[in-house]
């Protein structure tokens, strides 16, 4: 899994964050199947923040790389 993989996957996901008014930046991706994000704009301080990490960007990751083991936001 690349760095390019993920930002692909994420570039899919982000229209759906950019109409909120939020958007999501990739930080790292570590060789365990960690992904570290960074919510930002509306989505940094949305109570919904955590759903939308894990049910929209993590069920997205790893629908289409399965080596994604988690996302979490730093």
């Amino acid at each position: 899994m690349t760095k390019e993989q993920v930002e692909g996957v994420l570039d899919k996901v982000r229209p759906m964050l950019q109409r909120d008014g939020g958007d999501v930046e990739l930080l790292e991706v570590e060789e365990d199947g960690t992904v570290k994000v960074r919510l930002v704009g509306a989505c940094g301080g949305c109570p919904m923040a955590t759903m939308t990490l894990k049910r929209g960007i993590e069920a997205k990751l790893k629908e289409e790389i399965p080596e994604v083991k988690e996302v979490v936001a730093v």
